[in-house]
């Protein structure tokens, strides 16, 4: 990290949504937008999820192991999202930078809402994690690719429905629905600014 980063421009940005490339085309974006005509050694990055290995992890499991609940699997993010937080995200805003994460808490919440989780549960879970400046729902490109595993919530709802594509799809789709639903929602606690959708 350049030490000719500005303090006092740190900027935190989430990024959520279902369908992994639309996340992460919209966080290039929002990176490029909140950024422009900084210069390039102080802008910061994308904090994509699993950067810890944790899921590459149980993606290799043996099959005795079985498949994982979404709470389990909500344990496990949050502990990515910390990992994610502590040698990503906190020293890139220590200098100043922007820092948009892909995805965020809100993209958790929603798949354990729509599996069935206490809406409590989920916001105690996720409250170590600091409040982001401006929030983006990303919605899906593709409706067909809900029954992919791909991304975070694509790779939880295959391990939630199994070989059950439909029941998988219902899944992320539920996801969806909370997420669009919330978008609007102020984040608790002070200073919290509403929902921005982000560009298709």
């Amino acid at each position: 990290m350049s030490a000719a980063a500005r303090p006092g421009r740190a900027k935190l940005i989430a990024v959520d949504g279902v369908d992994a490339q639309a996340v992460f085309a919209a966080a290039r974006a929002a990176l490029a937008a909140s950024t422009a005509g900084t210069p390039a050694g102080t802008r910061g990055g994308v904090s994509r999820w699993d950067a810890s290995g944790i899921f590459q992890d149980l993606e290799v499991a043996e099959e005795e192991a079985g498949s994982p609940s979404p709470r389990t699997i909500l344990l496990l993010y949050a502990a990515d999202l910390a990992f994610r937080l502590r040698w990503q995200v906190r020293p890139a805003l220590a200098e100043g930078r922007t820092v948009v994460v892909a995805p965020y808490v809100q993209t958790a919440i929603a798949f354990g809402r729509a599996a069935g989780l206490p809406a409590t549960w989920l916001e105690n879970l996720f409250r170590f994690a600091p409040r982001a400046s401006e929030r983006h729902v990303v919605a899906a490109r593709d409706p067909n690719a809900a029954a992919m595993k791909e991304g975070f919530v694509g790779l939880a709802s295959a391990h939630v429905a199994g070989i059950n594509a439909p029941a998988r799809k219902r899944l992320i789709t539920a996801t969806e629905t909370h997420l669009r639903r919330d978008r609007h929602r102020r984040p608790r606690g002070r200073g919290g600014r509403p929902t921005r959708r982000a560009p298709p």
